[in-house]
């Protein structure tokens, strides 16, 4: 089988496509209910996501009559598109290594802004001003938590590209082989030099998936939802489906860079594990943080994510190179 068509497969089945949303859905739906059980609510059922799905793809598109009619129609699906790629390059240690040749941390790194820049695109296209003040806030969010996971993804080649260099200066971008390095020489998330990385990158979660406190550019209260004000029917669908997958990837991704190791030979079990993995880093970044906080002010998190999560990836960086 070609590498492209592998690809294909990988993207719309497995890790990616069918897999990613069965997955993220259920991450979603549980997220909600435990939020909910946390704030002493009933909360909805597991099954919710779907059902929100589900009725949106039955009501009817509206497309404001001053809005850019391209624009707005090709942003949700500029965002799925970008998601349903990135999917495929996430390895399930014990299952699934990754795409060979192409499951490279830059890649990742300019992938994951899509569903940002989706938004950035439909709110600006929708004509609505809610949207224009979205798009300046998501704008400036992303500049913000884009510093840091760049840090991040450094100091993790970096140290893997040292190790297998012998010591030399060098760094290791392939996620396939920080994966395998790390299953035989143990895991990052318990290297001292890493540590502060890994929790600059449980703070950049909340903040690239747009929850409390760092919900601002669709702050409800405020601006309306930004740059979903507009947006209805089978297009919010896709945007909320984009939202899901990108949990998948992000949580997948934190494994992969520091907690790839399996438990087993059987690949059901190490399936399993992997989930559980992902299950732990969303109640601990996502859900308790988003239950117990308020929503911040954009300059209040713009000036902590360039100076705490990125300080603390920069200590790591310092310490790779230092040790």
């Amino acid at each position: 089988m070609s590498d492209t068509l592998l690809a294909i497969v990988h993207m719309c089945l497995f890790p990616g496509g069918v897999f990613a949303l069965l997955v993220a859905m259920f991450f979603k739906g549980l997220d909600r209910r435990v939020e909910a059980r946390l704030q002493r609510r009933v909360g909805p059922p597991l099954t919710q996501p779907w059902l929100d799905i589900a009725k949106l793809l039955t009501k009817e598109t509206l497309i404001p009559k001053t809005a850019c009619r391209p624009a707005f129609l090709m942003a949700p699906v500029f965002g799925f598109t970008g998601m349903a790629v990135c999917a495929a390059f996430i390895p399930v240690p014990g299952v699934y290594s990754g795409l060979y040749n192409m499951g490279d941390l830059l890649v990742l790194f300019y992938l994951l802004p899509i569903p940002a820049m989706a938004l950035m695109l439909g709110g600006s296209a929708s004509s609505s001003p809610f949207g224009a003040v979205g798009f300046s806030r998501e704008m400036l969010l992303m500049l913000a938590y884009e510093t840091p996971l760049l840090m991040i993804l450094l100091s993790v080649a970096m140290l893997v590209g040292k190790a297998l260099h012998g010591g030399a200066w060098g760094a290791e971008f392939s996620l396939l082989r920080i994966v395998a390095w790390q299953q035989e020489a143990g895991s990052l998330g318990f290297n001292p030099a890493m540590v502060p990385a890994l929790f600059a990158y449980l703070i950049f979660l909340p903040g690239t998936m747009g929850v409390a406190p760092f919900d601002i550019p669709e702050a409800e209260t405020e601006i309306i939802e930004g740059p979903l004000l507009e947006y209805g029917g089978p297009l919010l669908a896709l945007f909320q489906i984009t939202s899901a997958l990108k949990t998948f990837v992000v949580l997948g991704l934190g494994v992969a860079l520091f907690f790839p190791g399996t438990i087993s030979d059987l690949w059901p079990v190490n399936l399993l594990w992997f989930l559980l993995k992902c299950l732990a880093l969303m109640l601990l970044s996502l859900t308790l943080v988003k239950s117990a906080m308020g929503r911040l002010r954009i300059d209040q998190a713009f000036r902590f994510y360039v100076t705490v999560p990125t300080g603390l990836a920069l200590l790591s960086l310092v310490l790779v190179w230092v040790l």
